[in-house]
């Protein structure tokens, strides 16, 4: 694992073959164990061309036990499907109970190895490693990445077989370890995707039957070269995972599984994809196999683009097939929803906007009183019909909300803050999917998280258990169950992820939650701008400890997508996207709007501040 490898310590002989015809690296380990005790890595796969498979070599005859152990550390990398040659290093009974699928554990460097001497001899029937590193993230059982941190030991023991004399390692580790180089070469990140449930929505059943299911992108990662397409199909059917359980739902009836294990999912010469499932499916209705169609496509879409039809069958008879074209009046999607306007703060105060995707600079004010300048603005946002916006004035401490058309009034704030500072007062607000107003006072006497229903009436105190710091920034993305918070402590702000869930009851005020909070920037010490940029993906705006600020990508979940980085781009104080990932990133900066179109550099739009998409 030389990409990976950590330490010091002497190489072994080469142990890669290459078989260009048929597209194999075959990996052998043959490196030596240190025998002083000292920690030393084992050595990372080469970079491989994407198309080129990696399979492992089994153990060879009379190998010690160093060799054993750098073996099967290789083994796991290797794009063997079920790991057989990684259970042929392993004696019956732990290659039955091994479970690699489990979890994967990704270090920074490759795993390191100790051998213990005090109870291990090369000459005896038993050796004792201890496997080392520093953790990067870890992978569980439902293949939900997190970040992690921290050192990270695991104990292997080995034993000699009485009758072969062959070493073998008896006791292990659960699950999978190896270093980041080899995790982002064998697993790729893949959105599923499941409908928001009524609750996180709509306020009542008539209100949620009136509209499209939202769908909701729930990242796992997977193996890249392990037939990834019926990996992905299994993973969708077994349900979401934890963190977004309580908040969305699956039209696939519980239960449902592929009609055999052993099914090979591909599409055909006419880009439909057949999906033959078990009989819990069968019963199911026009309406809501639509649905589960509608599931399949998004989340294969995101895997691939070869798939334009899906046909489910179950008991041998077809029970839908749904059009790529169709799946989106099936249920809404934050990547289908293609704003009209780019909207900004023009250097005359007011709310102004360009229509996005355009390579225009000329800005129009928008129709109402926010584009009237009757109000100085600071800072916007606009509601995700377009119909509606909100303003704060120059001093932060008030929040004025007005329509987008003509003619319109804009009466008193509907909220002041009672903060002694601009940067103790308001922040930029929020619109969710269903109307709402999201906007956080950080007022240090009493820093709250607050929700306007349809942007007006009382504000409701939304609850945050658990919330560690003073809110500065909020983004609600547009599948209506995540929020965005940029959260300050101790002078280090940092970018958090969580679910909103909904306790609504008529004639009552709403309880509103923000539960399950993780960083998702946990290498950023400072985090000065974020905006949601795709259905699991936001662009970032901050810097490590020690360095310069920079511009990227994170996933929700905390990993790093594979999107090429934006262009540098310096003194960026607020930057903008929208879950349409074809239009261009827009910025603040030196106190004007710039814009990123596509394989191109920044450019000029207009002097101004406060850039926003609708959301």
């Amino acid at each position: 694992m030389g990409a990976d490898r950590e330490g010091s310590g002497r190489r072994g002989p080469a142990r890669v073959m290459a078989y260009t015809v048929s597209g194999l690296v075959l990996l052998a380990g043959c490196a030596s164990m240190p025998d002083s005790g000292d920690l030393r890595g084992v050595e990372s796969t080469p970079r491989q061309d994407p198309q080129v498979r990696v399979f492992a070599m089994p153990p060879q005859e009379d190998a010690p036990p160093a060799d054993i152990v750098q073996g099967f550390l290789e083994a796991l990398t290797s794009d063997d499907p079920h790991y057989e040659t990684a259970r042929k290093y392993l004696t019956g009974d732990a290659a039955k109970n091994w479970r690699p699928d489990r979890s994967a554990t990704v270090l920074a460097g490759g795993p390191g190895t100790e051998s213990d001497h005090s109870g291990s001899r090369e000459d005896g029937n038993d050796y004792s490693v201890t496997l080392t590193g520093t953790k990067v993230a870890t992978v569980d059982a439902q293949q939900s990445y997190s970040p992690a941190a921290g050192p990270y030991r695991g104990s292997v023991h080995l034993t000699r077989d009485s009758k072969s004399g062959q070493w073998r390692i008896d006791v292990l580790p659960q699950g999978v370890v190896m270093g980041k180089s080899d995790f982002q070469r064998n697993y790729m990140s893949v959105n599923r995707y499941y409908f928001a449930s009524s609750t996180a929505v709509a306020a009542d059943a008539e209100a949620a039957s009136s509209r499209e299911p939202a769908a909701v992108a729930d990242p796992v990662y997977v193996r890249r070269r392990v037939d990834p397409m019926t990996q992905v199909v299994k993973s969708l059917l077994s349900g979401p995972t934890s963190l977004l359980g309580p908040v969305v739902r699956s039209s696939f009836p519980s239960g449902t599984a592929l009609a055999k294990d052993d099914v090979v999912l591909a599409p055909d010469d006419r880009s439909k994809l057949t999906v033959p499932l078990n009989d819990k499916a069968a019963r199911v209705g026009a309406d809501r196999c639509d649905e589960m169609a509608a599931q399949l496509l998004f989340t294969l879409h995101n895997l691939t683009p070869a798939v334009e039809e899906v046909d489910l069958r179950s008991g041998g008879r077809q029970l839908c097939s749904l059009s790529e074209d169709r799946a989106d009046t099936v249920a809404t999607r934050g990547s289908a929803q293609r704003p009209d306007y780019l909207y900004f703060v023009d250097d005359e105060d007011r709310l102004v906007r360009i229509a996005a995707g355009s390579d225009g600079t000329r800005a129009e004010p928008v129709p109402g009183p926010l584009g009237e300048g009757r109000k100085a603005l600071r800072a916007v946002a606009v509601s995700r019909d377009e119909h509606s916006a909100a303003g704060i004035g120059l001093d932060s401490k008030s929040l004025y909300v007005g329509s987008l058309v003509p003619g319109g009034s804009l009466g008193d704030p509907v909220l002041i803050s009672q903060g002694k500072s601009e940067t103790d007062r308001l922040a930029s607000p929020s619109w969710d999917a269903r109307g709402d107003l999201w906007i956080a006072d950080r007022d240090p006497a009493d820093p709250r998280l607050l929700l306007l229903k349809a942007g007006a009436g009382d504000p409701v105190e939304v609850r945050t258990p658990g919330l560690d710091g003073r809110v500065q920034a909020v983004r609600v993305a547009a599948d209506g169950v995540r929020i965005a918070l940029v959260v300050e402590k101790d002078g280090k702000r940092s970018l958090l992820i969580g679910r909103i869930e909904r306790d609504e009851k008529d004639g009552a005020p709403p309880a509103v939650t923000v539960l399950a909070l993780r960083s998702a920037t946990p290498e950023l010490e400072e985090v000065t701008a974020m905006s949601w940029a795709g259905d699991s993906r936001l662009v970032v705006v901050g810097r490590e400890s020690g360095g310069v600020q920079q511009i990227g990508y994170v996933q929700v979940d905390g990993s790093t997508p594979e999107a090429s980085v934006p262009a540098a781009l310096t003194g960026v104080k607020e930057i903008a996207a929208t879950e349409d990932e074809r239009l261009p990133l827009v910025a603040y900066s030196e106190d004007l709007i710039v814009r990123l179109p596509s394989g191109l550099q920044w450019q000029k739009v207009a002097e101004g501040s406060a850039p926003v998409y609708p959301g």
